[in-house]
Order: C-alpha cells, then sequence, then structure tokens
C-alpha cells in the first residue's frame, strides 16, 4: 500500500497490523531527547513545526555533511520503548504515525487514531535509501547528530503496521 504524508484520520483507520506500507513524503526523526524538548516546547507553544498528521521516527541518523548539504549515510531504527513515557503527549499534537523497532505501549495509539511502524533494526543502509533528502535539522548545536530532529523526505519508505488504531499489536502475546 502506498502512504503519503501527512497522514489523515482515515489513511489511518483503513491500516491493519500485518500491512506492508510504502511511505513517501516528509519525516522527523526523534529520539530521547528530542522527544522531551518537543514535549517542553509545545506546552509553551512554541514548537517550530507542525506535527499535524506528522510521522515521527524513532532513529539517530548517522549524517555526512557534503559542502553546505547534509546527507544520511545510515538511518536504522532505535528501540522506541523508550519513548513511551512521551507517547501520549506526542500523539496528541497531531502525530499519527511512529516508526520504531520493538513496539510501544498500543493504547495511545488506540486512543488518538495513530499507527506503529516497524522497519528492521539493523538495516539501517535500506533505511537510508529511501532518504531522498534533508530539508532542516532542529537543535543540532544543543543537542548533536543523533539527537537533534531531521527533516527527511523520503519515497517508498518500506514499513509494517506493526500496532494500528484500533490498539491490535503484532507484539502482543496471545
Amino acid at each position: 500500500m502506498e502512504l503519503k504524508v501527512p497522514l489523515s484520520e482515515k489513511d489511518v483507520l483503513k491500516l491493519k497490523t500485518g500491512d506492508i506500507v510504502h511511505l513517501s513524503g516528509i519525516i522527523y526523526t526523534a529520539r530521547d531527547l528530542a522527544h522531551r524538548k518537543i514535549v517542553e516546547l509545545a506546552r509553551k507553544g512554541k514548537l517550530p513545526f507542525d506535527l499535524e498528521g506528522a510521522i515521527i521516527y524513532h532513529c539517530g541518523p548517522i549524517v555526512r555533511k557534503k559542502e553546505r548539504v547534509f546527507e544520511i549515510i545510515s538511518a536504522g531504527p532505535t528501540t522506541s520503548a523508550r519513548m513511551n513515557r512521551y507517547l501520549d503527549e506526542v500523539l496528541s499534537l497531531g502525530v499519527k504515525g511512529i516508526i520504531g523497532k520493538g513496539g510501544m505501549n498500543p493504547e495511545p495509539f488506540k486512543k488518538h487514531g495513530a499507527v506503529y511502524f516497524a522497519f528492521t533494526g539493523g538495516a539501517g543502509s535500506l533505511a537510508a535509501k529511501s532518504i531522498k533528502k534533508v530539508l532542516d535539522v532542529f537543535w543540532l548545536d544543543e543537542l548533536g547528530i543523533p539527537e537533534a530532529v531531521w527533516v527527511l523526505e523520503v519515497e517508498r519508505f518500506p514499513l509494517l503496521v506493526a500496532i494500528d488504531a484500533y490498539g491490535n499489536s503484532i507484539y502482543k502475546k496471545s
């Protein structure tokens, strides 16, 4: 299934656990420190980007700067469970999808009508092939390369729906 970001509620509600998706559009990377900063700034109404319909990728990319242009060399996922404490608040900002590995608490996805996409750990160079361009970076000097928020344009990024908007999860034991 082909999906374009920003995602609408209609897009999200038609996704089911186990679906294979090819995502295109703009995504944001964020790890622990970036999540904390996003939540703090959102509470003050000072978030420098709009997360309505957005996708956040739990990733600390390997980046190379060529002249004045950043290039993503590898962009493997990081373990998402570390960000569970921020999940409800981040999804309340309009985020419709999270990409990562290892899963998260499914209840906030159900509550906010959002999905969790899994990408295979250890396949960072494969992920980088889907990244067409770095559009921007936030808090690079403050947080450093892996923790900064990288704004990436992706094309046909291959993902698995691991938690759907109905609370179904491939990680739940039956």
